[in-house]
């Protein structure tokens, strides 16, 4: 229980802290949620923003509410996860089908993510579901996989090692 308490109050810290330094400093908003979204920057030996998106993402609720924001950012990040970090330019964001309509890779990456992740959806064979979800076909489900395999498989990866890494590096400063 106090390892919960010690765990919150370092989130709470860190996280007020992490969003001070943010460039937010526009003052006909009154939305501080919008203007955090739009303040994200993606650098390219810097994770820390695109963990905070991702982050930010876990609430249903505020994807609803910032669902616009969030889909431009979240293109913006994927775009900059493939060229910058993995290297890629040739990859269009967002991704389209061959009739031209384009795929919401925020949309894809939650309803991926509720369905449990890429390999849960892909041994549940639920890709068709997803597919018409996003408002495609049934049939478009394997194309929808290769698209999420493509775009955000490995960033999704990424996220959770740095994840995984943040909470090792908590405990060994709470050891200390």
């Amino acid at each position: 229980m106090n390892l919960n308490d010690v765990n919150e109050k370092y989130k709470e810290d860190y996280l007020n802290s992490y969003f001070e330094t943010l460039n937010v400093s526009n003052d006909s908003e009154i939305d501080w949620n919008r203007m955090i979204i739009r303040a994200l920057e993606f650098h390219e030996f810097e994770f820390a923003d695109c963990k905070a998106l991702l982050d930010m993402i876990d609430d249903r609720d505020f994807i609803f509410k910032y669902k616009h924001d969030l889909e431009i950012k979240f293109e913006e990040m994927v775009g900059w996860f493939l060229k910058e970090k993995m290297g890629i330019p040739s990859r269009s964001i967002p991704p389209l089908l061959s009739d031209g309509r384009r795929i919401d890779l925020l949309g894809l990456y939650v309803m991926v993510e509720r369905d449990g992740g890429y390999r849960s959806v892909t041994v549940d064979n639920l890709w068709p579901a997803i597919a018409k979800d996003l408002g495609f076909e049934y049939q478009d489900g394997d194309f929808i996989r290769v698209i999420y395999a493509m775009y955000l498989d490995v960033l999704i990866y990424y996220y959770r090692f740095k994840s995984i890494q943040e909470k090792v590096q908590d405990k060994e400063m709470m050891k200390e």
